[in-house]
């Protein structure tokens, strides 16, 4: 039998798949990717896998009793029927319109989150928003997962146009190669994550470029307790700390160069505000609030928290302050308590140096977190499907979905305001998995029984599919014809659709076109376009204005049938605050004084005991060790997938021991536990415990165990709150602090043993009662 390949992309980057009689039969990288993401290998076994969502299916308790809180939603064994189309419509509907009506459209909380597709027409998030503002609006998150404390912290602390620069336009590893002597990074440099970007890429470049940049001369210096957070092939120094201590080493750090005289006074009195107060707390003359003498900062002080030795943390800083150096903070580092402090912390300990805002020195945060940076950008911008406007103005931080979800009406402060959370009566949720990137896993259950009705848009049967009332299938990335670019992309890329939809799994757009008009509105929705329309005319958007800038780039089908068209106007990113430093004056910042503000007066004021107006140290937060739970389970991200996406594909499952997810041991602390490599263990803390296999390596500091987010969330038998082995169900969930309530998942305290009984099967893959594969 023949086949045929396509070209289609994702968030792991481009690729082609094999299509024989409809089905997916296998994978090959794109011929001109340098380092192809062997990600693409989950996809064949997950596209046709028995967890799709084959029909349109109603949780039976809620289809016999009517929309109302219920405890039970989310039971292991809950069951489904299965209806049709007109009547899954109609249904939600009319639920829509009773919620609205009775409550307000505040009462729907729209919680698309991100990675559901890599398409620009099909991206999940922009349909869900732009059918929810057309029908009159929703509550909203703000932020994001990955880095909620550098979105809310940055812009008081350089200015939003800056902060925005931060995140997404950063230097070129080419600059890097060029221009610096010394990488220092905390938070490592890991490849695998720089396989994923919104959108995917064109070829994967940044770790052939990193490693490109080592052979010039460039070197490197890894903080983590993860040797393998930077490639050997780097040839990085590994500096292991103990989780959490990262901003006792800046501090530290910051404390040579006072008063070994290295710090550039000449900058920070220029460029900076707030030098003296940071100066005054590292040497203890300062407390964290300035009311009183405080602890110096010394590298010894900081030996005793972080383990690094003293020694090695002032040869660090004089070697830092002897050429150009880039400090990163990863964006792992701000996901735990206190996370606003190594950013804060890092920012200034770059201004110490001086160089910010030069050619491959200063300041950076997310090397080695996310593929497209330090790639370049498109200043002239992607295809966007448009959302439309929300009427309603209510929003949550998004890590706090739970807290809103328990605690309608409940106060809580963020970034300066009070705040409550609104009372939600209907969830609606597509092209995302709570289960998966939220901590605490029982209180988000739980949280999940209180609206009155969840809806969810999903290509599988996942653990937040299994805790809605109204579960809509829809089609995969392969299953229609879309486009797609990231942020600094090498070319805007056609992905032509390869297989037939699954069951009767429709794209999302036709499915809320026909909830527009049982609305009323889809006229307003669809603006007299088809799905096929709309690719066309964001295209054709795009296409003007480029045009208007004087580039010339092909017609719509023009661009298909080439199947790609080269960015246009692409550049390679100047260090952070280049033009501030070339013109403080003429190029203030947008920030209070207009220079860089390393004590805030603003943030001072707001009065938060968990985030003062300068970087400190405030503590390792959750990752203090106890005796009941004497070892820090860093929870990072998985090599074998992303996110939870496609865990049970053929590259994600050669990953787990006995079908469970790994955890890495130390062979030491393995060795005193009784556990030997391969075994099933228990993980267990504070909030719950999970099963996974162990194995063991010494590319982790002694006192640290590593889990990987992303084992589909499994609380089917009473042995572990997961028996598949997702951290999550171990974390607590509670945010950053005060000032922006980002995501505090990396990190938790833990014990580990042995489990020697019959272990329980998983069943995170099996479709719900009720329920038949196609």
């Amino acid at each position: 039998m023949s086949t045929t390949s396509y070209p289609t992309s994702a968030h792991w980057g481009s690729y082609r798949v094999l299509v024989s009689d409809g089905r997916v039969v296998g994978v090959r990288p794109d011929p001109d990717d340098p380092a192809p993401s062997p990600v693409m290998e989950n996809t064949p076994g997950a596209q046709h896998h028995a967890s799709r969502v084959a029909r349109p299916a109603v949780r039976r308790r809620w289809l016999e009793h009517g929309p109302g809180p219920d405890p039970r939603r989310g039971d292991p064994d809950d069951e489904y029927v299965e209806v049709g189309w007109d009547r899954a419509l109609d249904l939600l509907a009319a639920e829509l319109d009773r919620v609205r009506s009775t409550h307000g459209n505040a009462a729907i909380y729209g919680g698309s989150y991100g990675w559901g597709s890599s398409g620009r027409v099909h991206h999940a998030q922009s349909q869900l928003h732009r059918f929810l503002n057309t029908v009159g609006g929703y509550t909203r998150s703000r932020t994001t997962y990955s880095h909620g404390a550098v979105e809310t912290l940055f812009p008081r602390l350089i200015g939003t146009p800056a902060a925005n620069r931060l995140l997404h336009r950063a230097p070129s590893w080419e600059a890097i190669r060029e221009h610096t002597d010394l990488v220092v990074t905390f938070g490592g440099l890991r490849v695998s994550n720089m396989w994923m970007t919104s959108g995917g890429r064109a070829a994967q470049t940044a770790g052939p470029a990193m490693r490109r940049a080592s052979d010039a001369g460039v070197g490197f210096v890894s903080l983590s307790p993860l040797r393998d957070d930077t490639p050997d092939d780097v040839k990085a120094e590994w500096v292991p700390l103990r989780p959490g201590t990262d901003t006792a080493v800046l501090l530290a750090l910051m404390h040579v160069l006072f008063t070994e005289g290295l710090a550039d006074t000449g900058f920070l009195d220029r460029y900076t505000v707030g030098a003296d107060a940071v100066r005054s707390y590292v040497l203890g003359g300062r407390d964290e609030r300035g009311q009183g003498p405080g602890t110096a900062r010394t590298p010894e002080w900081a030996e005793r928290i972080s383990g690094v030795p003293a020694a090695e943390i002032r040869a660090l800083a004089r070697a830092m302050a002897g050429g150009r150096t880039l400090v990163n903070v990863g964006w792992s580092v701000q996901r735990a308590r206190y996370g606003e402090q190594p950013l804060w912390a890092g920012l200034a300990l770059a201004c110490c140096l001086g160089q910010v805002g030069l050619p491959g020195g200063g300041f950076a945060s997310g090397y080695g977190s996310m593929g497209n940076y330090g790639g370049g950008s498109t200043p002239l911008g992607l295809p966007v499907m448009p959302q439309g406007d929300n009427a309603v103005k209510d929003f949550i931080p998004v890590a706090r979905v739970s807290d809103m979800l328990l605690n309608p009406g409940g106060a809580y402060r963020y970034d300066g305001e009070d705040r409550r959370y609104p009372d939600i009566r209907l969830v609606y949720w597509a092209g995302g998995n709570p289960f998966h990137h939220h901590q605490d896993l029982v209180r988000l259950a739980r949280a999940f029984g209180r609206p009155e009705t969840v809806v969810v848009h999903e290509t599988h049967w996942t653990a937040t599919a299994r805790h809605a009332d109204i579960v809509i299938p829809s089609t995969t990335v392969l299953e229609r014809d879309d486009l797609t670019a990231s942020r600094g992309d090498l070319s805007l890329r056609a992905m032509p659709r390869a297989v037939p939809p699954h069951g009767q799994a429709r794209d999302e757009y036709d499915t809320y076109a026909d909830l527009a008009e049982r609305l009323g509105v889809r006229e307003a929705f669809t603006e007299g376009r088809t799905a096929d329309g709309w690719m066309r005319e964001i295209y054709r958007r795009w296409r003007s204005l480029v045009t208007r800038r004087g580039i010339e780039v092909p017609e719509f089908d023009a661009f298909w049938a080439a199947g790609r068209v080269e960015m246009p106007a692409r550049v390679e990113d100047e260090a952070l605050l280049a033009d501030f430093r070339d013109d403080p004056e003429g190029r203030a910042l947008r920030t209070p004084s207009g220079r860089i503000e390393l004590y805030s007066e603003t943030i001072a004021s707001f009065g938060y005991e968990d985030c003062p107006g300068l970087p400190a140290w405030l503590g390792p937060g959750v990752a203090e060790p106890s005796g009941e739970f004497p070892l820090v389970l860093v929870a990072n991200q998985p090599t074998g997938r992303l996110h939870g996406q496609q865990d049970m594909g053929a590259h994600s499952m050669r990953e787990k021991v006995g079908g469970r997810a790994p955890v890495r041991l130390h062979p030491d602390d393995a060795a005193g536990l009784g556990i030997g490599d391969g075994d099933l263990v228990r993980v267990v803390g504070p909030r719950g415990s999970c099963l996974a296999g162990a194995v063991l390596s010494d590319a982790l500091a002694p006192g640290v165990v590593q889990l990987s987010t992303g084992a589909w969330y499994d609380p089917s038998s009473a042995a572990a709150t997961c028996v598949h082995g997702n951290p999550n169900a171990l974390i607590e969930d509670v945010g950053t602090s005060s000032l922006s309530q980002g995501c505090t998942g990396q990190l938790a305290r833990v014990r580990v043993e042995r489990f020697d009984g019959t272990p329980p099967p998983v069943r995170a893959f099996d479709p719900p009662r009720g329920t038949t594969p196609a």
